[in-house]
C-alpha cells in the first residue's frame, strides 16, 4: 500500500505522457485525477496508521551503490514526518489536477501538462519518503527538472524561457552546496542513511556539524527561496496558474523546509547553524513583505507572500521548533493554494488580465471567488481561529520566548512582517474586488463564475484554510504531544514551547494580531476611500526612491547581473582565450606534437652534405666525450655527478635547435 502512494502518480504521468494520443484529453484528465485521488486516500490511511497509531515503517527494495564502505539502498521510510508531508502534497495536487481540467481546457497540450503535474507530485513524494539523503536527492533533482518543464510550459514565450532557466540555474547553486554537504556527511559519518547519521551526530565535532548544517542550508535556501537565492520565485509566475499553485503551496518550495526539518538531529548540535538559519529566515520574511507592498501583478503579490511565509518557516527551524515549522508548512500549503487558484479563477474570467490596477468592483461579478480569496487572505495574515493563526503567531511568540539576540531580532521582524502582510493582502482584495471598476467594459460583460471543476477545489481548500489548524494544532504543536516520536529531535535545552504558551505577557501575544488588523484596515481605507493619497506619496522624490528600491526588489537582480554574472562571463572569456587556447595548447598535446615536429625538421637540416661540417660535429663529439671522462679530475663533481649528463644533453639540444647554427 505504501509504495502504491508513490507509484500511482508516476503511473498516471507515464500513461498521460507516453500514450497521450491514444487516450485523448479526457482520458488524460480521468487517469491522472483518478491516480492522484486514490493516492490521497491511501495517504490518509497511512497518516492514520503511522501518525495516529504511531507505527512507522521502512521498506527496503534493493541495493543501489555498494562501493567499499559506501553502501546506499533504495529504501523508503514512512514515519510521522513523511505522512504529515503526504497530506498537503497529495490533497492539494489532486485539487489542482481537478482545477486544471477546466482552467487548461483551451490549451492544445493537455496531456503533456497533466503528465508533468503528476510527475512533479511523484518526485515530491519520492523526496519526502526516501530513507537516506541520496534517495531524497533523486526526488530533489526530479522536482527541479519538472519545475523547469512546467514554468517553461508555454515555451514559445521568451519570458517563460528566461524564468525557467533562472529557476533551474539558481537551484543549481543550492544543489552544489547540498552535494558538497553530502560528501561532507559521508566523510564524517561514513554513511548517508538517516538512521546512522542521526544516531552518531551527538558524538561528532561541532565545527564539522556546523559546516554540514550550513551546506544543507545552502540547498534549502535555493529551493525555499531564501535571501540571497530567492529571485527565481517571482519569475516562476510565467507558468500557468495551476503550476504556480503547485510550486508555491505543496511541492518545490517546501522541499528545502523538509530537508531542514528532517535534519533536525544534526542541526540541534550546532548553535551557529541555527543562529544563521534564524537570521536568514527573519530577514527573508521582512524583505519579501516590503517588496510585496508595491507589486502590481496579481500573481507576483501572492508569490512574495510565499517567500515571506517561507521566511517564517525557516525562522522556526532556526529557533529549534521543527514541529511548528512543519505545522506552518502544511497550514500555509492550503491557504496559499486557495489564493493562487482563486487568482487563476479571477484572471481566467477577466480576459487574462493580471495587473491589479486594471481590476476593481469584481465582488458583484465573482462573489464566490471573492469569498474564497478573502478566506485565504484572512488565514494568511493569521486571523485568530483560522488555520494560519495556529502556527504563524506561535512562531512569533516562540521567537520572543528565546530571550536571546536572534530571538528578539526574529520577533521584531516577524511582528512587522505580520502588519505588512495584512497591508498587501488587503491591498490586493481592495484593488481587485472592492474599488471602482478600472477594467474594460468588454471584460466586465464577459466576467462570470467558473464551473464546478473550479468551484469544488476552491470550496474544499477554503474549508481546510478555516478548520485544519484548529483540528490538528494540538496534535502537531500542542504542549506535551508525542505525535512526531523519533522523526523530529529538539534538544532539551531548546524547548521553549511552555514558555511561549503560558508565561508571555498578553500584549506580546496580541501584538501580531493588532499589527495585522492595523495593516488590513489601513489598506482598505487607503485604496477604497483615499486612493489619491498613495499616488501623491510616490510623487515626492523620497517616495519615488523608496518605491523604485522596493519595486526593484532591493536591486538584487541588478547586483547579480552587473557584478556576479558579468564577472563570471569575463572570467569565462579569460579562461577560454588565455588558458584553453593559450597555455593549455602550448603545453598540451598540440604544443608537444608541434615542438617534436619542429625539432625533427631542425635536426634534419644539420645533414648538409658538407665534409667540413661533419668534421666539426666529430670534433665537438670528441670534446664532449673527453669532458665527461675527465670531469671528476677537472672540477668538484660532488654536486653535479648525477646531473652532468643532463647538462651536456641540454647544452647539445640548445646548440642543435639554435637557428644561428644552421647558417
Amino acid at each position: 500500500m505504501y509504495l502504491s502512494i508513490l507509484i500511482l502518480p508516476l503511473l498516471g504521468s507515464m500513461v498521460s505522457g507516453f500514450m497521450g494520443r491514444k487516450i485523448g484529453v479526457s482520458g488524460a484528465h480521468l487517469i491522472t485525477c483518478t491516480c492522484l485521488i486514490l493516492s490521497s486516500i491511501l495517504a490518509s490511511v497511512a497518516f492514520y496508521e503511522v501518525g495516529i497509531c504511531g507505527s512507522p515503517l521502512s521498506i527496503h527494495l534493493n541495493s543501489w551503490i555498494d562501493s567499499e564502505f559506501l553502501s546506499i539502498s533504495w529504501e523508503f521510510l514512512f514515519d510521522q514526518l513523511t505522512v504529515s508531508m503526504f497530506i498537503p502534497v497529495l490533497y492539494i495536487s489532486s485539487l489542482i489536477h481537478i482545477f486544471s481540467t477546466d482552467y487548461m481546457s483551451e490549451d492544445p497540450h493537455n496531456q503533456r501538462f497533466f503528465s508533468y503535474l503528476s510527475l512533479f507530485t511523484f518526485f515530491m513524494l519520492l523526496l519526502v519518503s526516501g530513507a537516506n539523503y541520496f534517495v531524497m536527492f533523486v526526488g530533489w533533482e526530479g522536482i527541479g527538472v519538472v519545475s523547469y518543464l512546467l514554468i517553461n510550459f508555454w515555451f514559445t514565450r521568451l519570458q517563460a524561457n528566461k524564468a525557467a532557466i533562472l529557476a533551474l540555474t539558481m537551484n543549481r547553486v543550492g544543489d552544489m552546496g547540498l552535494s558538497i554537504g553530502f560528501f561532507a556527511l559521508f566523510a564524517l559519518f561514513g554513511s548517508i542513511d538517516y538512521a546512522t547519521v542521526f544516531s552518531l551526530a551527538p558524538f561528532m565535532n561541532e565545527t564539522a556539524i556546523t559546516i554540514i548544517g550550513l551546506l544543507l542550508l545552502t540547498g534549502a535556501m535555493a529551493k525555499s527561496a531564501q535571501i540571497p537565492l530567492h529571485s527565481w520565485l517571482p519569475g516562476s509566475m510565467e507558468g500557468p496558474t495551476p503550476v504556480s499553485a503547485l510550486i508555491h503551496a505543496a511541492t518545490l518550495v517546501t522541499a528545502g523546509l523538509y530537508l531542514l526539518v528532517r535534519s533536525s538531529p544534526l542541526l540541534e548540535y550546532s548553535s551557529t547553524a541555527l543562529l544563521v538559519i534564524t537570521l536568514v529566515g527573519a530577514s527573508t520574511a521582512f524583505f519579501a513583505a516590503t517588496c510585496g507592498l508595491v507589486q502590481n501583478d496579481l500573481k507576483r503579490i501572492i508569490a512574495f507572500s510565499t517567500i515571506s511565509q517561507l521566511g517564517y518557516m525557516v525562522m522556526a527551524v532556526g529557533l529549534s521548533q521543527y514541529n511548528v515549522a512543519l505545522m506552518h508548512v502544511i497550514n500555509h500549503a492550503f491557504f496559499k493554494a486557495l489564493l493562487f487558484l482563486g487568482a487563476g479563477a479571477v484572471i481566467h474570467s477577466f480576459a487574462d488580465q493580471q495587473d491589479v490596477r486594471r481590476f476593481g468592483g469584481l465582488i458583484n461579478f465573482l462573489p464566490f471567488t471573492y469569498t474564497a480569496m478573502l478566506v485565504g487572505s484572512l488565514s494568511l495574515l493569521a486571523t485568530p481561529w483560522l488555520t494560519g493563526f495556529y502556527s504563524k503567531d506561535l512562531i512569533i511568540e516562540l521567537a520572543y520566548a528565546q530571550y536571546s539576540f536572534s530571538g528578539t531580532f526574529a520577533f521584531i521582524l516577524g511582528s512587522l512582517t505580520a502588519g505588512l502582510t495584512a497591508f498587501y493582502s488587503f491591498r490586493l482584495i481592495s484593488l481587485v474586488f472592492l474599488t471602482v471598476p478600472n477594467g474594460s467594459r468588454n471584460a466586465y460583460l464577459h466576467s462570470h463564475e467558473a464551473n464546478l471543476a473550479v468551484v469544488i477545489p476552491l470550496f474544499i481548500l477554503a474549508l481546510f484554510s478555516i478548520f485544519f489548524g484548529f483540528v490538528f494544532s494540538d496534535l502537531f504543536v500542542g504542549v506535551g504531544t508525542d505525535f512526531f516520536g523519533n522523526s523530529l529531535f529538539i534538544h532539551p535545552n531548546n524547548i521553549s514551547i511552555i514558555e511561549a504558551e503560558f508565561s508571555l505577557p498578553i500584549y506580546i501575544k496580541l501584538l501580531p494580531a493588532i499589527l495585522s488588523l492595523v495593516g488590513a484596515s489601513l489598506a482598505v481605507f487607503l485604496y477604497h476611500n483615499t486612493p489619491y493619497f498613495v499616488i501623491e506619496l510616490t510623487e515626492t522624490s523620497v517616495g519615488r526612491k523608496i518605491y523604485t528600491f522596493l519595486n526593484g526588489k532591493y536591486l538584487f537582480d541588478v547586483v547579480y547581473n552587473n557584478y556576479i554574472i558579468a564577472g563570471g562571463l569575463k572570467l569565462g572569456y579569460i579562461i577560454s582565450k588565455v588558458l584553453d587556447r593559450g597555455v593549455i595548447e602550448l603545453v598540451g598535446p598540440y604544443g608537444l606534437s608541434n615542438t617534436l615536429t619542429k625539432t625533427g625538421i631542425n635536426i634534419g637540416k644539420l645533414d648538409t652534405g658538407v665534409v667540413t661540417t661533419y668534421s666539426l660535429y666529430i670534433t665537438l663529439g670528441l670534446l664532449s666525450l673527453l669532458f665527461l671522462v675527465f670531469a671528476p679530475i677537472l672540477i668538484d663533481t660532488s654536486l653535479f655527478s648525477e646531473i652532468r649528463l643532463v647538462i651536456i644533453y641540454l647544452a647539445a639540444l640548445v646548440f642543435v635547435l639554435s637557428p644561428s647554427s644552421f647558417g
